[in-house]
């Protein structure tokens, strides 16, 4: 089976990009889901109490993850320590639910902003960075989030520049209203289809 990867800045549009690949039929797994359903798994859990303590756990003993999220904020170490736990665990949830693909699409995608922060692009055939710049980020976000920007680019800043991304990509695409985004994902397609 073919793994591609899909990648690219907060708030360059991936969501949107990843549905056009869905309208060609290739299947999408998006790391951020997979890994939010951990937090209700047991081993998860004590891995998670390890690294933080029980103060990031409710009366209920489900995980408050807003609290993990303030914790790792400004802390890059204990980031690094809590995504060295959910990412072997992805990776491993990402090719098994891509084997049961064989045979039955081209290839499959694995979307995650973070695939060159840690490593993820080994395990994967060939990776599609998509690009917006960061001031046009920026400014959707703030309308999407309702958030500061200098909170944007704090998180921002737990990520590779995404003009990094885009140099070590195999595939790009440009983001812009107005450049057709459609057009570039059906070649990029035909392009992966190609090397078949």
């Amino acid at each position: 089976m073919i793994l591609i990867g899909l990648t690219g800045g907060i708030g360059c549009g991936k969501t949107t990009v990843l549905h056009e690949f869905e309208q060609l039929g290739i299947p999408c797994f998006v790391a951020d889901q997979r890994a939010a359903l951990y937090y209700e798994d047991d081993l998860f859990k004590r891995k998670i109490a390890s690294l933080f303590g029980n103060s990031v756990f409710r009366l209920d003993g489900s995980v408050d993850k807003k609290l993990i999220a303030e914790k790792v904020f400004d802390n890059h170490d204990l980031l690094m320590s809590l995504n060295a736990i959910v990412h072997p665990m992805v990776m491993a949830d990402f090719k098994e639910w891509a084997s049961s693909y064989e045979g039955k699409a081209p290839y499959v995608i694995l979307e995650s902003a973070i695939i060159y922060e840690y490593n993820l692009n080994q395990h994967l055939n060939a990776v599609i960075s998509v690009y917006l710049d960061k001031e046009e980020r920026l400014r959707r976000l703030q309308l999407r989030d309702k958030t500061t920007r200098e909170a944007l680019e704090a998180r921002m800043r737990n990520q590779l520049p995404a003009e990094l991304k885009m140099e070590r990509a195999d595939y790009v695409i440009l983001n812009y209203e107005g450049n057709p985004r459609a057009r570039q994902v059906l070649t990029i397609h035909n392009l992966i289809l190609s090397h078949l």
